[in-house]
């Protein structure tokens, strides 16, 4: 078993942290929050991975020989995209109103405007 694909996952999550507290602008914000967020598919899929095994897919029982990776991990995997997907959306739409509303997406800006 590789640290490599955990290395990633940490990688991935201290890469999107960064730009999460150095961000200066509301969509990349968003986008880092989504580095963040795929930190958690790898570290998913490397913890349900399995080497040698075969994908969950048979069609008269899992043999026994072979074995098979398991799904529940593949099918939370599936969710947190769906998940994030979602929450990227709805905190786009939210960037919207506020550019709307204020005419800026900085954060810096905004606290300038409301004092």
């Amino acid at each position: 078993m590789s640290f490599l694909p955990y290395a990633l996952a940490a990688w991935l999550f201290f890469v999107g942290l960064y730009g999460i507290v150095t961000s200066r602008h509301f969509v990349h914000l968003v986008i880092c929050l989504g580095v963040t967020q795929s930190s958690t598919y790898v570290l998913l899929l490397a913890i349900g991975y399995r080497t040698g095994k075969k994908a969950p897919i048979f069609t008269s029982g899992v043999p026994v020989k072979v074995g098979a990776v398991d799904p529940v991990v593949q099918a939370l995997t599936l969710t947190d995209i769906v998940v994030g997907v979602t929450v990227a959306a709805l905190l786009l739409a939210l960037v919207i109103e506020i550019w709307k509303r204020a005419g800026t997406v900085d954060p810096d800006e905004l606290r300038r405007n409301r004092t």
